[in-house]
């Protein structure tokens, strides 16, 4: 077995493993663009857990590259990755919510949207890679 195939399986196991402890300990599903998009309009008292949700997603992955090489190597320019980054923020929220919250929490929560929204992310992010790659010849 590559190590790489046991990374992407422990990985996966422990965001499996978070997602259900967070969604018991509060009740809320814990889905990124959920979650930040209501950091400023949250009702009282339901902030502080949002911002530290959010401080350690940025700061668990700031420590990963504070610790040494991670494998990450940038696929496209700066610019372009922020800017797609917003793009993909605004169809998170037209699309009722992210793939944390979709693919991750509604799916282990049976939910028949987030399944067929999981879907759908997948299938286009397969065919954007597609078009890009064999059709376009990359971004470079």
């Amino acid at each position: 077995m590559k190590p790489e195939f046991l990374l992407a399986l422990v990985g996966g196991l422990c965001i499996g493993l978070a997602s259900f402890a967070a969604s018991a300990a509060s009740g809320k599903i814990p889905g990124i663009s959920g979650v930040f998009s209501k950091v400023f309009l949250a009702k009282p008292g339901d902030t502080q857990w949002r911002l530290l949700f959010l401080l350690g997603l940025v700061g668990g992955a700031g420590l990963v590259f504070a610790l040494g090489p991670s494998g990450f190597t940038p696929v496209a320019p700066l610019w372009l990755m922020a800017f797609s980054g917003f793009i993909v923020g605004i169809g998170t929220r037209l699309g009722g919510g992210c793939t944390s919250g979709h693919g991750v929490c509604g799916m282990g929560l049976g939910s028949k949207d987030s399944m067929v929204a999981t879907v759908i992310f997948m299938g286009t992010g397969v065919a954007t890679v597609f078009v890009v790659r064999h059709l376009i010849g990359g971004l470079g």
